[in-house]
């Protein structure tokens, strides 16, 4: 053998160096029978030359007519089966009938033996943290096949982007060059695993220095949750508007209540945790704090309008304005009557007048009363009378020299006692025998001078106005 010399030979494959390894043992041209048996009893690979095209398949000069039948030709095109006529081929023999001359041959054997050395030896040669070139050769719904050269690569849709991508189609085509990271290599397996966004910075190890609290921000709704709502702030940062960071007016049960994929939002950055790739946003803070001017809008006094928005046993929620909602204790409803529940007189979404009595928007709290705006009869009383004039009431508590006089329905005073008011006297510790005799002989003889009969509870009796305060709506009285 010398240079220059033509000769046939068999590819084995390639090397750690990536030269190809050839053999001339292996290949060898068939003369006659003898041969051919002894190729198919070791499984040698031939050659032969494509003479025509036939029915089903190719013929093939093996040294004697040979049949490939055209799924074994390695192709399926009818066209590439015409390009191999007068080609020399590689092929094994599948079938001998040395007395009926019949031999069938098959390349597609050879080619996939060729093809799974060569892929082999690319396999050895890649390992990870290399860039490859490659071309995508099809796309699934979890990724795309790229083929870099003779075997293929797997690029999962969750490497295609740092940006979320929810079908490959929408970011590759099949047959676009492109370049790729190898994450993962497995001889045993043949499977190698690429990247394509491992090709670019990753962009939550600078977020810190790009999002800060506090910051206004617009984005795009990439997907939604029961708890809320994922918005792409720039490819591959996302962050979270959780339900109750949606609206100070009602309370968000579902971020789809508000929200919808697609939608472009502005939010205000609460917090930025690199470490656990976190960004939590506010929708409701982009739209002010309704509590900052809370105070001056509701000053202590005056008066609110607005619909019940729930209630508890112990009071009423009101919406005094949108994002601010004030409580109105079950004592300050009504004074007409104590009641068990505020829905004994209200129901939600009734609209409702009540005086602020008490507000911190820091605490983001109001109290309120209703009872306050309502004329009460004590008012009216109070508007028509004087002082002496003489009225009637009953007596509903007696305590020693004091007493509770009702004038009226809700309408109870201070009484005076007089001394003589209760008809009784002390001297030296005994009873007065003398004035007791008169008073009862007066009563049975209807003596007009007689003593007053004893206070006691749940007697009517006539009281004098003797103090009257229209400001401090209080009233006392005595026995007229």
């Amino acid at each position: 053998m010398k240079a220059g010399d033509r000769f046939r030979v068999s590819v084995k494959g390639r090397n750690a160096e990536r030269y190809y390894e050839l053999s001339l043992a292996r290949v060898s041209q068939p003369t006659d029978w003898e041969s051919l048996e002894a190729a198919f009893a070791q499984k040698l690979a031939i050659v032969g030359t494509v003479t025509a095209v036939v029915k089903g398949g190719l013929s093939v000069d093996v040294g004697v007519r040979a049949f490939m039948p055209a799924s074994r030709s390695g192709t399926h095109d009818a066209r590439e089966l015409e390009k191999l006529v007068g080609e020399e081929i590689t092929c094994r023999i599948a079938q001998l009938d040395v007395g009926d001359e019949n031999v069938i041959v098959d390349r597609r054997a050879v080619l996939e033996e060729q093809a799974l050395a060569q892929g082999q030896s690319q396999i050895a040669a890649l390992k990870e943290g290399d860039v490859v070139r490659g071309r995508v050769s099809r796309l699934a719904s979890f990724g795309a096949f790229v083929d870099l050269g003779g075997i293929d690569g797997l690029l999962h849709v969750s490497d295609i982007s740092w940006s979320r991508v929810g079908n490959p189609e929408d970011v590759l085509t099949v047959g676009q060059e492109i370049e790729a990271k190898v994450l993962k290599v497995d001889a045993e397996t043949r499977r190698i695993s690429l990247g394509l966004k491992q090709l670019q910075p990753e962009p939550w190890e600078t977020a810190a220095e790009r999002f800060k609290a506090g910051e206004r921000i617009n984005g795009t709704v990439t997907r939604l949750m029961e708890f809320g709502a994922f918005v792409e702030l720039e490819p591959g940062i996302e962050g979270l508007i959780h339900v109750s960071e949606m609206s100070w007016v009602k309370k968000v049960r579902r971020a789809g209540d508000v929200l919808k994929s697609g939608d472009t939002v502005e939010a205000v950055i609460l917090s930025v945790n690199p470490a656990e790739r976190r960004i939590s946003l506010g929708l409701k803070q982009a739209l002010g704090d309704p509590w900052a001017d809370a105070g001056k809008k509701f000053p202590v006094g005056s008066a609110a309008e607005g619909a019940v928005t729930r209630m508890e046993k112990f009071g009423a929620f009101v919406q005094m304005s949108p994002g601010v909602e004030g409580l109105v204790h079950i004592s300050e409803i009504t004074a007409e009557r104590h009641l068990h529940h505020p829905q004994d007189v209200l129901k939600v979404g009734q609209v409702v007048r009540a005086q602020v009595l008490a507000i911190d928007p820091e605490k983001r709290q109001a109290k309120l009363s209703m009872k306050q705006l309502v004329p009460t009869s004590l008012d009216e009383y109070v508007a028509e009378h004087k002082a002496g004039d003489v009225v009637s009431g009953r007596v509903v508590e007696q305590a020693g020299s004091n007493a509770t006089v009702e004038l009226g329905e809700g309408i109870r005073v201070a009484c005076r006692l007089r001394a003589d008011a209760g008809g009784q006297s002390q001297s030296g510790g005994g009873a007065d025998l003398s004035s007791l005799t008169s008073m009862l002989q007066a009563r049975w003889k209807g003596n007009a001078a007689a003593r007053p009969e004893a206070l006691g509870v749940g007697q009517v009796r006539n009281f004098r106005i003797v103090e009257l305060d229209r400001e401090g709506k209080r009233i006392v009285v005595e026995l007229a």
